[in-house]
């Protein structure tokens, strides 16, 4: 397992610090961010924390899978790499914009 774990299904009003203090029970916490909208700079409703160690990362994501968090169940599991997504082929309408 990865240092790196995704959280999901976290309350929109978890903070930062919510976070990084229930993980930081279970080892060591290297990060913990919650991931918002660019835009409004709300919660997405999950997150990514990173631990110092392997171990400690199973551990964490053992004990706090489903458990409840502010009234949610939580979903812990290892975050798997970012996928880019290819471009994709654009068209040039007549009217002047793009179709995808």
């Amino acid at each position: 397992m990865g240092r790196k774990l995704y959280v999901g299904n976290l309350p929109f009003s978890s903070t930062d610090h919510d976070l990084f203090s229930i993980f930081s029970e279970h080892g060591r916490v290297m990060s913990a961010r919650i991931v918002t909208d660019r835009e409004s700079g709300r919660s997405k409703g999950f997150a990514f924390v990173e631990m110092s160690s392997d171990e400690e990362a199973l551990r964490a994501a053992e004990q706090l899978n489903g458990k409840s968090f502010l009234g949610r169940s939580l979903t812990v599991n290892e975050a798997r790499p970012r996928e880019f997504e290819t471009p994709r082929h654009r068209s040039h309408r007549v009217d002047g914009s793009y179709r995808f």
